[in-house]
């Protein structure tokens, strides 16, 4: 009988706990790998590093030039402030009637004037061109920046007088789409040919650029 006994026991059946961790193994859904090879991590690393090499077509901006109102620019009004002055002192001595204190106050208002003129335009005023925008400052307590796109500039021209082209000043205009300054003029800048022609330079430029991104897009 013990013989019997012995053969009949299931000597290599698996105990309940090792029955269980079998079934919960099999029961768990089978982790598939996305088709193509490519994890989702990879795919997204590539995404960044698509989005950077966009950003990095951007060139930086870059100060080309800065500059304000050229004392150049009153060589013109000083001769005739002078020559004003020479004329009330000749009145004053000719003329007997016009008195030495009127003439006095004369010359002093006008060079007063003439004084406060230059400095208001050469503390009230700043220009910088970019390689992107133009900056234009107004004020001297209160100052006013405005930026303008070179690429939204038209047309560049530049003024000048007989005194001006003699000191190699003038005026730049500029006209452009921009709502804000459809017309823009820059008063006293010196070597005024060299200024507007860099500035018409960027802004072809810029345009060139623009278009050939547009295009590559």
């Amino acid at each position: 009988m013990s013989t019997q006994d012995s053969e009949n026991t299931p000597q290599d059946q698996p105990l309940p706990e090792e029955l269980s961790s079998a079934e919960a193994q099999s029961n768990e859904p089978e982790r598939t790998q996305p088709r193509g090879g490519e994890s989702p991590t990879a795919k997204f690393r590539q995404q960044v590093a698509s989005k950077q090499s966009d950003f990095d077509d951007y060139d930086p901006e870059e100060n080309l030039w800065s500059g304000r109102y050229s004392s150049k620019a009153m060589v013109g009004t000083w001769i005739v402030m002078f020559v004003a002055s020479i004329a009330l002192v000749v009145l004053a001595i000719v003329i007997e009637p016009f008195p030495w204190s009127v003439a006095a106050i004369l010359i002093l208002v006008m060079w007063v004037l003439g004084v406060s003129l230059y400095l208001w335009r050469r503390l009230g005023y700043h220009y910088q061109l970019t390689t992107q925008r133009f900056i234009h400052k107004t004020g001297i307590i209160t100052q006013r920046t405005d930026r303008i796109e070179v690429i939204d500039l038209d047309d560049v021209s530049f003024t000048q007088g007989p005194v001006q082209r003699m000191f190699g000043v003038g005026t730049i205009r500029l006209t452009g789409s921009d709502r804000s300054h459809p017309e823009l003029s820059m008063l006293g800048i010196a070597k005024v040919d060299e200024v507007a022609g860099l500035i018409d330079d960027i802004r072809r430029k810029e345009r060139r650029r623009r278009s050939l991104h547009i295009e590559s897009i």
